[in-house]
């Protein structure tokens, strides 16, 4: 048996016991805090670090909703690419027997809806942070909105 463990083994070590203490794998606070107090961890410290999963907890989720509000938009997108375009090679074929014009729109449609599909399923880089930090604005703003248009409403 080893000695010396790294921090991440560590915590897949305790992970596992804590799971088989608790019966239903949950701890309450109060065992969390008995738990960090025996591990000589600070409750500064303790509620420091709960603070900050629970931020990064909340990102967690704004993103998941940032990227299904970013993949239906990407969806709607496509739908309206094939009835629009479908109905202009249609009505090209119908007219002139070939794509002719139809064929331009859809090459150069074609191109900004594969653009779009992939800033829509990208999830990481400086791109999807600078979008996500700007939907995030813009959740503030229209909570604000709404906020003060509740107060009003209620007056």
């Amino acid at each position: 048996m080893a000695d010396f463990y790294a921090s991440e083994e560590a915590q897949q070590i305790l992970q596992i016991a804590i799971a088989k203490e608790t019966e239903s794998g949950e701890l309450t606070r109060l065992q969390l805090s008995e738990i960090a107090a025996e591990l000589n961890i600070a409750s500064e410290t303790l509620w420091s670090a709960e603070k900050e999963w629970l931020a990064l907890k909340s990102e967690s989720a704004q993103q998941s909703i940032f990227n299904q509000q970013r993949r239906q938009n990407f969806q709607h997108h496509l739908i309206r690419y094939g009835v629009v375009n479908g109905f202009l090679s249609l009505l090209n074929i119908s007219i002139s027997g070939g794509i002719g014009f139809a064929a331009f729109f859809i090459l150069s449609w074609g191109i900004g809806l594969a653009l779009h599909g992939l800033r829509a399923y990208q999830s990481s880089g400086y791109r999807y942070q600078k979008d996500f930090e700007r939907w995030q604005r813009r959740q503030k703003v229209k909570q604000s909105m709404i906020g003060i248009f509740n107060r009003f409403i209620n007056t």
